[in-house]
C-alpha cells in the first residue's frame, strides 16, 4: 500500500461516506479514497487504545478503552462506547454522541478490559475484550442503543492472547486473538490464532480440538517477508463474497520497521480462516485446482534431443551430467502467427507452460479481488508481430489497470522475445470453453461409435475431431 499507513492497533476497516476509515491507539487514525493510499486524517475522541468499529443501520459504533494493559503498572479500565453517523470530519452528520461503559476491570482481578471488538450476527452485537492478564471475556450489547443487555455477565472464553475478533460463517463463531509480544518492532513475536464453536459464548476450540480456555489456536497468520508482528484482525466484507481483512504488522521492514496497516486477502480452508497473499512478481507455472494440469499454449510439444536409452539401460558407471533447459527459441520455432489459444496439459516445465505475473502499479488492497491460489484466472490475448510486405497496425489504446491487481505475461515475456507480446488477466474462458468443447466431443465420440462410426459427414463427432483446436 502506498501514502502513509502507519497505525497501531488498527480498527477493523471501514466504508463511510466513500472512503475507508481505521481508527489505532491514542485517538488518531487513517483515511483513503480508494484502499490503497492511506494518509492520517480521521478523529476520534477519549484517546484510549486499540478501538473497534462496526456499522449497524445508520450508525457507526465505536468501542476503546481507557486504562489498563500494565500501561502505568495497572490493569483498571473501562470498554467505552459512542456512536456517529458519519466517520467524515467534514460531513454534517459527523458528531461523536457518549453511550458511556460497557465493561471494566478493577486492576484487582485477574482480568484487563482492553481491545474491544464487535461481532453483529444473527441479528444480536456481541463485544470481546481483555489480554494476557487475564482471561478473554464475551458480553452482548443491544444492537440499537450500544448499551450493554440487561442483566448480562460476561463470560469468559478465552486465554493467552489479547486484540481479539470475531466471525461467523456457515453456522461457527470464530474467535480470533493475537498471541506473542507486541511493542518491540523487529522482535515483536505477535501473530494470529483462532478457534470456533457452535455458540457465541462456546466452548471455542482449534483444529486440533484444543480448547482456546486453554491456551489452543489454530494458526491464521504469522510474520512474513519484511513485516513482522501481525496483530489487530478486522474482516472486511466485499461485494461478491470476496473477503479481506485489515491488520497491523508491528514491524515493516522497508519502513524503517514502523507499525503499519495492511490489508490482507482472507481465504477459507476445510473450514478455518487462512490468510492469503496477493501473488509476488515472479514467473510461476499455473495449475488447474481441479485437476493438477497446467495452463499452457496450445500448441505442439517440441521435444528434447534425447536417446531414450539412457534415461534406463545406460550403465551405472556411465558419466552423468545436466541436460540444459528448453529454450524459448527452441520451444517457439513453430508456433503460428496470429492469437493462440491456451490449455491444460502435462506440465513438463517447457517456456510455453511458465508465466511471468507483474503488478499493476498503485492497485490492489481493498479494490482487487484477491489471487492467492493456484487456480488459473487469466485470459489472454496475444498480438502477432507483423508479417512481411504489410504495415505494422496501430498499438491498441491503454488498457485501464486490472482490477485484479496484477497483470500475466505469456512465456515471451520472461526472456523478452519480441515474437510474441502476451498479456493475460482475469478468467480463462478460453480454457473453459476448451474444456467443455473436450468432453462435448467424446460424448459425440462415444455415440459415434455406438452407430458404428460410418459417418464421414465433416460435421459429425469424428470429422471435428481436427477442428477442436479451433474450439
Amino acid at each position: 500500500m502506498a501514502g502513509e499507513p502507519f497505525i497501531h492497533d488498527p480498527s477493523t476497516v471501514t466504508l463511510s461516506d466513500g472512503k475507508y476509515y481505521t481508527f489505532g491507539t491514542r485517538g488518531g487514525g487513517l483515511v483513503s479514497d480508494d484502499g490503497w493510499t492511506w494518509r492520517g486524517g480521521p478523529e476520534r475522541p477519549g484517546g484510549g487504545v486499540a478501538p473497534d468499529v462496526i456499522r449497524i443501520g445508520d450508525r457507526y459504533y465505536v468501542a476503546y478503552a481507557v486504562g489498563g494493559g500494565g500501561m502505568g503498572g495497572g490493569h483498571a479500565s473501562q470498554v467505552k462506547m459512542m456512536w456517529t453517523l458519519s466517520l467524515d470530519p467534514a460531513s454534517p452528520r459527523f458528531k461523536f454522541h457518549d453511550i458511556g461503559v460497557v465493561a471494566s476491570s478493577d486492576g484487582v482481578e485477574t482480568a484487563d478490559a482492553i481491545d474491544p471488538a464487535f461481532l453483529y450476527a444473527e441479528g444480536r452485537l456481541w463485544l470481546t475484550y481483555g489480554t494476557y492478564f487475564g482471561p478473554i471475556r464475551m458480553i452482548e450489547l443491544d444492537p440499537k442503543t450500544g448499551l450493554r443487555m440487561a442483566g448480562n455477565v460476561p463470560v469468559d472464553v478465552a486465554i493467552d492472547m489479547e486484540a481479539t475478533a470475531m466471525l461467523y460463517r456457515d453456522g461457527y463463531y470464530y474467535l480470533l486473538g493475537t498471541h506473542g509480544t507486541c511493542c518491540d518492532g523487529p522482535n515483536s513475536t505477535y501473530h494470529i490464532r483462532a478457534g470456533r464453536s457452535r455458540s457465541p459464548l462456546g466452548p471455542y476450540v482449534d483444529h486440533m480440538g484444543i480448547p482456546l480456555l486453554r491456551g489452543g489456536g489454530k494458526m491464521v497468520v504469522s510474520a512474513r517477508g519484511r513485516r513482522i508482528g501481525p496483530g489487530h484482525f478486522g474482516r472486511i466484507a466485499l461485494a461478491g463474497g470476496v473477503e479481506k481483512l485489515s491488520l497491523h504488522y508491528e514491524a515493516d521492514m522497508d519502513r524503517s520497521g514502523r507499525s503499519v496497516l495492511a490489508i490482507e486477502p482472507l481465504r477459507w480452508t476445510d473450514g478455518w480462516p487462512v490468510v492469503g497473499e496477493t501473488v509476488a512478481p515472479g514467473t510461476y507455472e499455473i495449475a488447474s485446482e481441479r485437476s493438477g494440469y497446467a495452463l499452457s499454449l496450445a500448441t505442439d510439444i517440441v521435444r528434447i534431443p534425447f536417446d531414450v536409452r539412457r534415461s534406463f539401460m545406460a550403465a551405472a558407471t556411465d558419466p552423468v551430467g545436466p541436460i540444459p533447459d528448453q529454450t524459448l527459441a527452441q520451444d517457439s520455432a513453430d508456433w503460428p502467427r496470429g492469437r493462440i489459444r491456451v490449455d491444460l496439459a502435462d506440465y513438463l516445465v517447457r517456456p510455453h507452460q511458465l508465466w511471468t505475473i507483474t503488478p499493476v502499479p498503485a492497485a490492489g488492497a481493498i479494490s482487487a479481488p484477491p489471487i492467492t491460489g493456484s487456480r488459473s484466472q487469466a485470459r489472454r490475448a496475444c498480438s502477432p508481430p507483423p508479417r512481411p510486405g504489410r504495415s505494422r497496425r496501430s498499438p491498441p489504446p491503454p488498457q485501464a489497470p486490472s482490477p485484479y491487481g496484477r497483470s500475466i505475461s505469456s512465456p515471451t515475456a520472461v526472456t523478452g522475445s519480441s515474437r510474441r507480446s502476451c498479456r493475460a488477466t482475469g478468467a480463462i474462458s478460453r480454457w473453459s470453453r476448451s474444456v467443455r468443447a473436450r468432453r462435448r466431443l467424446r460424448r459425440s465420440i462415444r455415440r459415434a461409435r455406438q452407430d458404428g462410426g460410418r459417418s464421414s459427414d465433416p460435421d459429425t463427432a469424428v470429422g471435428r475431431r481436427a477442428q477442436l483446436t479451433d474450439a
